[in-house]
């Protein structure tokens, strides 16, 4: 059986950078790998101009809703990306961590959210490059 890999997204309030990543992966990827998203202390809604910044490039994020994260999701994954949450997130070893230190996009305009956006989703086109060419080697 083949396993798809999982990666979770964390931000300390899951309402911009995660779910703007999570969104990216899911909509470049597919099914191919599972997306999960979280954060330490999340908002009760997905900042709005993130929301708009995503749908300039033909992605809606706008039915997502900020989850707390937990120590199952973070067990659950292969890798574990965080964006700016520090300490918060709990670490299991054998697992791929990865710190991307992107600017927060709360409190901000559309303007200075489109360059964060950007940043995103080249980074996720790079993170799909590498899982597609390791961990999903094994066609089943």
């Amino acid at each position: 059986m083949n396993e798809k890999p999982t990666v979770l997204f964390v931000c300390v309030h899951n309402a911009g950078r995660s779910q703007m990543a999570a969104g990216y992966l899911q909509h470049l990827a597919g099914d191919r790998i599972e997306v999960l998203s979280a954060g330490s202390e999340p908002k009760d809604q997905i900042n709005p101009v993130a929301v708009s910044a995503m749908a300039e490039d033909g992605i809606d994020i706008a039915g997502g809703t900020p989850k707390v994260l937990t120590v199952d999701a973070v067990r659950e994954s292969d890798v574990v990306i965080t964006m700016g949450c520090g300490d918060a997130c709990p670490i299991f070893p054998g697992k791929r961590y990865e710190d991307w230190q992107l600017d927060d996009p709360a409190g901000q305009g559309i303007d200075a959210v489109r360059p964060i956006r950007d940043e995103i989703r080249a980074r996720v086109e790079a993170l799909i490059a590498e899982l597609d060419t390791g961990s999903t080697a094994s066609l089943s």
